[in-house]
């Protein structure tokens, strides 16, 4: 098997990025950028820390992450499992990424940065939904937005409702759960409970 060790053999296979490829990255939210984020009701935050990597969900209303400034964007931090990895690891590496996805439309977008934390009480009462207002908030200061082109959603095909998996031919968390735990959490009954559950605890 053969690898790639070296700047040089990588840039060897790949041709060099069409004009398009760089001229769409900015240092700032323009306003096309930012009527996608916007328009945007779910996003991946990527963050780093000393045990490694962390990709995690993140969904609300459209519009959910708030664009403060041409250079600020405020995420808030929603009911979830309190494991707070993403917010471990911005308070010891500010470093993040975001993955903005918007249904129906092919191209997503782009945005890295620094973090902080706040938990400004002012702040979190103006993200409250049914009166419950996030635990935290993550304020970003953006470095580069860019778009990524539609070749990946087009070829997973995302959006095709077609194309939907059935929700029952693969494990459920209940299922997981259970045979990770030798049955002492999951099983049926979890599975069961959530729908309900979740409801009662969405904000």
């Amino acid at each position: 098997m053969t690898f790639i060790t070296t700047l040089e053999h990588l840039e060897s296979i790949y041709a060099n990025p069409v004009e398009a490829s760089t001229a769409k990255e900015t240092a700032t939210i323009t306003p096309h950028y930012r009527a996608m984020i916007e328009a945007s009701p779910f996003a991946v935050l990527a963050t780093s820390g000393p045990e490694g990597l962390d990709c995690s969900p993140r969904g609300d209303q459209r519009g959910f992450v708030r664009i403060h400034d041409e250079r600020t964007l405020m995420l808030p931090d929603r009911r979830g499992n309190n494991r707070v990895d993403s917010l471990r690891n911005i308070v010891r590496d500010p470093r993040v990424a975001l993955l903005f996805l918007i249904p129906g439309s092919g191209s997503t977008l782009r945005v890295n940065g620094r973090a902080v934390l706040s938990v400004e009480p002012s702040l979190l009462e103006s993200f409250a939904v049914e009166e419950k207002a996030p635990r935290s908030v993550a304020i970003i200061n953006v470095e580069t937005v860019y778009f990524q082109c539609a070749r990946a959603i087009v070829r997973a095909d995302l959006w095709n409702a077609e194309k939907h998996i059935d929700p029952k031919s693969i494990p459920s968390p209940g299922q997981i759960l259970a045979a990770l735990t030798e049955n002492r959490v999951g099983g049926a009954a979890y599975d069961e409970a959530w729908p309900e559950r979740a409801r009662q605890t969405m904000w």
